[in-house]
């Protein structure tokens, strides 16, 4: 996907559009009408007037449009994306004064993209950590973590956690997410036990963890529980979901470090969606049913 999508499509202030998308003019109404009272907030009008530079701007959010719930290729629309994230990013921009164009890239590229300045941040479903922070971004929370780990149906290997339970299994992960080092770090344990450490397999997406799975050769795959509960709703007499793990983590937004009056202004506006109950109405919408709300906190290492 390319970032030259038409942000007709996800315009979210009334009246925006681009020359040669008029065949997405409704898709355009819709989404402004969806967030038209959070926008007159007064709290979000008082940023508009603290944030002029923003209004009428469109910026770019890096994502990484594989997870289903979060953000995905919309398969009625392949010219659009669609997902809880890319809601939030409108919502977020409709308080603010601007519109969303997006540049798809593979996850480990999600902080380089926006740290070098080709997208100006990134709300793609990405856990908050100091070690992420430290490549060039700054987070702002907005979901608490909870991990489920799909298997085959029934558990056949009886998995309980990120635990020994793992020793001597093939684990399909995401390359470059939290979960890898957490696997991994199992290991000792299991030796100490005289049992193997878990063996890891990399994957560039969550279907092909998925798939993984299905076809047994990996007899476990972690991810965000919605996303997980999500494959098993598609693949009901197949998977199963063998438990959920609240991880150390949150869900966080990615700006660049030093931009502080727009990572302020993003954290002012989650909170005023928050407030309003926009956030779980969202989450609802998209069947996140173990969408956590974090505050809106910051975390920085620049």
């Amino acid at each position: 996907m390319k970032s030259s999508r038409c942000t007709a499509l996800l315009a979210v202030v009334v009246g925006v559009g681009l020359a040669g998308c008029s065949s997405t003019e409704a898709a355009t109404t819709e989404k402004s009408s969806d967030y038209a009272e959070l926008a007159s907030s007064a709290t979000c009008t008082d940023l508009r007037t603290k944030n002029p530079d923003l209004n009428g701007k469109t910026l770019t959010n890096a994502i990484n449009p594989y997870t289903p719930g979060y953000e995905t290729v919309n398969p009625e629309n392949p010219s659009e994306y669609q997902g809880f994230d890319i809601d939030l990013g409108n919502a977020l921009g409709a308080c603010l004064g601007f519109t969303n164009d997006y540049v798809s890239v593979g996850f480990s590229e999600l902080i380089p993209t926006v740290a070098s300045g080709q997208a100006d941040w990134i709300i793609s479903n990405l856990y908050a950590t100091k070690e992420r922070a430290a490549g060039g971004v700054d987070f702002i929370s907005y979901s608490k973590v909870f991990d489920g780990i799909l298997v085959a149906k029934g558990n056949p290997k009886k998995i309980t956690g990120i635990d020994t339970s793992l020793c001597g299994l093939t684990v399909g992960l995401n390359k470059g997410y939290v979960e890898v080092p957490l696997v991994e770090g199992v290991g000792p344990a299991c030796a100490a036990a005289g049992l193997k450490a878990p063996a890891v397999s990399l994957f560039d997406s969550s279907a092909d963890c998925t798939q993984a799975v299905l076809a047994g050769r990996a007899d476990a795959y972690m991810n965000d529980i919605n996303t997980v509960n999500g494959f098993v709703a598609a693949h009901p007499d197949k998977l199963d979901s063998a438990e959920t793990v609240m991880l150390d983590y949150t869900i966080g937004i990615g700006v660049p470090q030093g931009k502080h009056e727009f990572r302020d202004a993003v954290q002012a506006a989650l909170t005023e969606v928050q407030s309003s109950g926009l956030q779980d109405k969202l989450a609802a919408k998209w069947k996140l049913t173990e969408n956590a709300v974090a505050e809106p906190t910051i975390l920085s290492v620049g």
